[in-house]
């Protein structure tokens, strides 16, 4: 039996995402709550350490808000099944958006930092921050791979 077939046995309307499409969007929200707690923390970080100011930190608060508009906005198109919300999703923020939550720390491991030397030098907001981080990262990556499963590839054949 084909996926497409599977899905319309169900019973449901083919508008109506599986549970693996709707499981998807609930990460893809996940995602953008914990990117906005880390912005959050950046900010009162960078403001109690007097290392910006609040108009310095504007720019890329904005940034982050479009950012985090456009997730919502695509991960409620891709629930709808629209094939293009969840390919923008899965490169743009799969890939791209990944990456700029590895770099910093992937270059500086590579530059001879170590992980015990980070866990050792970690304060409380430290490892807020860490955790955030890589929920954001476990979030982001099961969206991702639950976009691509059976059900949801016959879902967004459907639509």
């Amino acid at each position: 039996m084909s996926a497409v077939t599977d899905l319309r046995s169900t019973g449901l309307p083919p508008t109506s995402p599986p549970p693996v499409v709707h499981a998807a969007a609930m990460l893809w929200w996940s995602a953008v709550a914990f990117g906005a707690f880390e912005a959050v923390l950046m900010v009162i970080r960078e403001l109690v350490e007097g290392t910006s100011t609040v108009a310095g930190l504007l720019p890329g608060v904005g940034f982050r808000l479009a950012v985090f508009a456009g997730v919502i906005f695509l991960a409620l198109r891709m629930r709808r099944g629209r094939n293009w919300a969840r390919w923008t999703l899965a490169v743009a923020l799969g890939g791209f958006g990944t990456l700029s939550l590895v770099i910093e720390p992937a270059g500086w491991l590579l530059d001879g930092g170590s992980i015990a030397e980070a866990v050792a030098g970690m304060d409380a907001m430290g490892w807020v921050f860490a955790t955030s981080r890589v929920l954001h990262l476990v979030a982001v990556l099961g969206a991702v791979t639950l976009m691509f499963q059976p059900r949801a590839n016959a879902y967004f054949a459907s639509t």
